[in-house]
């Protein structure tokens, strides 16, 4: 695959919808056997994952309730939260330290009374969106 044919398919599958890795892989194996050569990048994409998950789902069925593992997820879930932490206040630095406008306040806002206030996502969603999409055009 040459790297137009490789830029004709890439921007192609970020135009379809659904998983963009999942859309390359069918583009990428049709280029190269048709309809079974995309069957085959997509179980060879889905595949191993579908199988890992399938095994943990049934050995957590079988040794769920057994204390340690109950210990172990829980140190899991905490690592994942810190991290998921650090890579949002990652993603967040360059919004707050652009400038503050608008968008800084609405995150905080969206933030609070979701994670704080503990309200419905689809009413916070509902009162923030048209608020951004105003203050957005205000300032432009």
């Amino acid at each position: 695959m040459t790297s137009e044919e490789f830029n004709e398919a890439f921007a192609l599958s970020q135009f379809l919808p659904g998983p963009n890795v999942v859309n390359f892989s069918v583009v990428f194996g049709s280029r190269f056997g048709g309809a079974p050569g995309a069957a085959v990048a997509l179980a060879g994409l889905m595949g191993p994952p579908l199988i890992i998950v399938t095994i943990l789902a049934i050995l957590y069925a079988r040794y769920g309730d057994v204390e340690a593992l109950g210990r172990i997820l829980t140190g899991i879930t905490a690592a994942a939260t810190g991290l998921l932490i650090a890579v949002v206040a990652k993603m967040a630095t360059p919004l707050f330290s652009k400038r503050w406008d608008w968008a800084p306040l609405i995150a905080i806002a969206a933030f609070t009374g979701v994670a704080i206030m503990q309200w419905p996502l689809p009413l916070v969603f509902a009162v923030l969106a048209p608020v951004s999409v105003v203050s957005a055009w205000m300032t432009r």
